[in-house]
């Protein structure tokens, strides 16, 4: 039998660098991602299965051991767990109704950290970041430039934000540059 090689997949930032003295620019080490889907009668059951509860208020986030689940939309969730877990098999366990997909290989996230942060995100998206209308812990679907992401108030001066692998040179580049437009 012929032995058959595994192609490695790189992470799609491996070695990227950006920012500025106001802000710094870091890949988000690998994690698992699904998007789920389901009614308000299954929340209870998943939340159990997941480790942790799926918030069920418009653009809310729970945050538990490395584990995240952010609010999309009535019924949808992105729950990301930087520790690698296999997230489907916990969804799988809940015995309830529901629709869950790995993302883990498409979706990337960068951090954006430092007190220019969001004057850097806000280069390229139209959202408002201040504290008052995105406080910690408030996460969006949004844009950023042409490409779509999801934004995650991690503290007060640090983002996570989520985009297709695809796109993750051209989201870190126009980061990179809103980071030097926010140093000046």
């Amino acid at each position: 039998m012929a032995d058959q090689t595994q192609a490695l997949r790189r992470e799609p930032l491996a070695n990227a660098h950006g920012g500025s003295g106001g802000v710094r620019l870091t890949p988000a080490k690998p994690a698992s991602r699904i998007s789920l889907r389901a009614r308000a009668d299954a929340v209870g059951a998943l939340s159990s299965a997941l480790g942790l509860d799926l918030p069920i208020r418009p653009s809310a986030s729970a945050i538990s051991n490395g584990r995240m689940a952010l609010w999309l939309g009535p019924d949808e969730w992105l729950v990301i767990d930087e520790n690698g877990a296999d997230l489907m098999a916990a969804a799988a366990s809940a015995g309830a109704m529901h629709s869950a997909t790995d993302v883990s290989h498409r979706n990337t996230a960068i951090i954006v950290s430092g007190p220019g942060a969001a004057t850097a995100i806000n280069s390229g998206c139209p959202q408002d970041l201040s504290l008052k209308a995105c406080p910690v812990g408030k996460c969006s679907r949004t844009i950023f430039g042409k490409a779509e992401i999801v934004l995650l108030r991690m503290s007060e001066d640090t983002f996570r934000v989520e985009c297709w692998r695809s796109f993750s040179p051209f989201v870190f580049g126009l980061l990179a540059e809103g980071a030097e437009d926010a140093a000046q």
